[in-house]
């Protein structure tokens, strides 16, 4: 799924440069193939980028001063938490094949371990996690995987588009909206999917688009007099693209058979919810800032704890 928004996203990026194209503007181009000389604005294209670079379009450029800084900065270096996940989840997904073996593709298409491994080391399973009083199953699922095609989809995920928002966002923050996204998606999971056991790390995964959502949100009424001001805008309408391609395909598809879609809308719900909260104190009108804090701050305290009563209620 995540393979097939990721070449929907290529897609779209090719049809703007080809509309510049027509419309007669400077097409994109790289000066001496150097990455941070880029005429353009593609921000998940930067997550190999050490110390981003991303000028404005040419034809954007001609207004500014010659003085004026146009590159894009972001707060740390890596997306630690990112790399981390990553490697525990590829860590844990040995142990299980190890411990559980490798399961026939009849049984497991994934190319991973009989399904009975995936209870036993954590998985989602409203039984346990209401009935046993196993809270810790909302988020334990995050490092596991049906399989090694299941793993490398979200952990290419993670490793591109979360990398770079890791290292836009914070590490704290990054991890708030990761962890708290995990809990919406199994909730939702737990309430709609009462029978299915469910792994993998694509509801956190669809959280931090959810979180992307939210802080473009937030951050388009800021004002856009500065250069900084318009590269960053540049970058987050590039980003809400890109964002919102990745997640109409992953919901589309996530109706098919042995898909979880409830944990993919607990996440991306979470995700929206729990970013809205924190950029929400970005806002520049105090009075916006505190309206939009509070709104959201009551509806996602109020939305996960009704969904996780309703859950304990009924399940």
């Amino acid at each position: 799924l995540y393979f097939c928004a990721s070449a929907s996203n290529t897609a779209l990026v090719t049809m703007k440069r080809f509309i510049r194209w027509v419309r007669g503007k400077p097409p994109p181009h790289r000066n001496n193939g150097n990455p941070l000389a880029t005429d353009r604005i593609y921000a998940p294209s930067a997550a190999n980028i050490d110390g981003v670079r991303l000028e404005l379009p040419s034809h954007r450029r001609q207004s500014l001063l010659p003085t004026e800084d146009e590159t894009y900065y972001v707060k740390q270096r890596m997306g630690y938490f990112a790399i981390i996940f990553s490697i525990i989840q590829t860590i844990v997904m040995i142990l299980m094949m190890v411990k559980g073996g490798v399961a026939p593709i009849a049984q497991n298409p994934m190319i991973g371990p009989y399904p009975d491994t995936f209870t036993d080391c954590g998985a989602k399973d409203v039984d346990k996690i209401v009935g046993d009083g196993e809270w810790y199953r909302l988020v334990t699922p995050i490092f596991l995987h049906a399989g090694i095609i299941h793993l490398l989809c979200n952990v290419a995920v993670q490793l591109e588009t979360g990398a770079f928002f890791e290292r836009e966002w914070g590490s704290p923050i990054w991890l708030a909206i990761y962890i708290l996204s995990a809990v919406g998606a199994s909730t939702l999971s737990c309430i709609f999917l009462p029978e299915a056991v469910s792994v993998g790390s694509s509801g956190a995964c669809m959280g931090l688009f959810g979180g992307k959502l939210g802080e473009v949100l937030c951050r388009s009424s800021e004002p856009n007099r500065t250069t900084q001001q318009r590269v960053g805008h540049e970058v987050r309408r590039e980003q809400m693209g890109a964002v919102l391609c990745s997640v109409a395909m992953v919901l589309a598809f996530s109706f098919i058979p042995f898909v979880d879609w409830a944990a993919h809308l607990g996440g991306l719900i979470g995700g929206l919810l729990v970013g809205t909260t924190i950029f929400s104190m970005r806002i520049h009108s105090g009075f916006w800032r505190n309206f939009w804090f509070f709104a959201s701050l009551v509806t996602t305290v109020v939305s996960f704890l009704a969904a996780l009563k309703y859950m304990y209620s009924n399940g």
